[in-house]
């Protein structure tokens, strides 16, 4: 039995380190007392279980009051327990919770180089590209395996999901790794080779008035007129 609870108790949100550590390696995303805080103070933090057992986690804040908003910190599962459409089922609890309380968009951040987060977030999720942001957080170890953190910001307005678009609107399209996560353990110079090729692509054809309209695994990013 799969449920989603709130972290509304000191045991669950260590317990939720736990988990969040486990995906994210030696960086810490958000340690127990800044997590008990969060919750604390009525933002988003819950804990996915199966079995009673805790297998992921979603943690978001509120924005500035005039913006309706959330950001979303981190929404993840254990590896053994994705591709099961579980992390949509996160996301779409995240989604009521927030139209509950009045909020309209949900912002997040994610490497523009994980296939599988473009799809889920992108053609999945509907949610649309904002920005691209060169090394946001620095140089650290985590997700990026110690190469520069770019980053990709999204929305996702919840009453407005954007749609795929249409072939005949795609102007451009932006390949990517299917998977470079394996390639920055077996080959990290080739893995940062990509971040840079991204880099000057992305930088190029948004130069260009073009932005991303969707994405798609065997394409990769398509690019559409704004």
């Amino acid at each position: 039995m799969r449920e989603i609870r709130e972290l509304d108790t000191v045991e669950l949100i260590l317990e939720a380190q736990g988990v969040l550590d486990a995906i994210r390696g030696p960086e810490r995303v958000v340690d127990a007392g800044t997590l008990r805080a969060l919750q604390q103070s009525g933002n988003y933090a819950v804990g996915f279980f199966d079995e009673g057992r805790m297998v992921g986690a979603s943690v978001a804040f509120f924005g500035e009051p005039s913006s309706r908003s959330m950001h979303s910190h981190i929404t993840a599962l254990l590896p053994e327990f994705r591709g099961r459409g579980w992390g949509r089922e996160l996301k779409e609890h995240q989604r009521q919770w927030a139209l509950s309380r009045g909020v309209g968009n949900v912002t997040w951040t994610f490497d523009p180089l994980i296939a599988r987060n473009a799809h889920f977030f992108l053609t999945v999720l509907g949610a649309k590209v904002t920005g691209y942001a060169v090394n946001q957080y620095g140089i650290f170890g985590g997700g990026d395996a110690g190469d520069e953190s770019d980053r990709l910001d999204v929305k996702w307005a919840l009453a407005d999901i954007a749609k795929h678009p249409q072939n005949g609107d795609v102007v451009e399209t932006l390949s990517i790794p299917r998977d470079v996560e394996q390639m920055r353990r077996e080959d990290p110079a080739e893995a940062h080779s990509w971040r840079m090729k991204l880099r000057r692509e992305m930088a190029v054809l948004t130069n260009r008035g073009l932005k991303i309209g969707g994405f798609e695994a065997d394409r990769g990013y398509m690019f559409v007129a704004k």
